[in-house]
């Protein structure tokens, strides 16, 4: 995987991505003029990369590639809005609002919450994203979102 001139500093070690540079990377992945495009950020990501999220667990960054291709080709759009990020050691939190625009189907905003977890060399090792899929879908289904609230709300509070 080539190195990216953003992961060494002026001495040649290993360093992490800032706050502003994840910001900006992120940023440019997601856009509303055509498809998302994650190749920019595949340097940044180590080879024994862990994604995890409410839908699945992928290891690898061959099939972590493959799952971010699958996602372009259900989207017509996407756009990502970050509202915060934090960071404490090699950990770093980013708060968001993700909005995709599906073929059939009115743009659907998620809420969620991305831990991205830094190797020693630099690279994201790991990457855990929190959203509630089924909740922020079906907020968007007239009839089902009341009857989806009632559920939840009857079953877990």
């Amino acid at each position: 995987m080539p190195d990216s001139p953003c992961l060494d500093d002026a001495n040649g070690n290993a360093r992490q991505l800032s706050l502003d540079q994840i910001r900006e990377l992120w940023s440019k992945t997601y856009n509303t003029d055509g498809k998302p495009d994650w190749s920019h950020l595949f340097p940044y990501y180590h080879p024994q990369i862990v994604f995890q999220d409410s839908i699945q667990r992928i290891e690898g960054i061959d099939a972590f590639q493959a799952m971010c291709l699958r996602l372009t080709s259900r989207c017509r759009s996407l756009r990502m809005d970050i509202v915060s990020l934090a960071r404490e050691g090699p950990v770093v939190l980013m708060d968001w609002k993700m909005t995709m625009s599906f073929k059939k189907f009115p743009d659907t905003p998620m809420y969620g919450a991305t831990r991205l977890t830094f190797h020693e060399d630099g690279r994201i090792i790991g990457q855990r994203d929190y959203f509630d899929l089924w909740g922020d879908i079906f907020n968007g289904i007239p009839r089902f979102k009341k009857m989806y609230r009632r559920f939840m709300r009857r079953k877990f509070g």
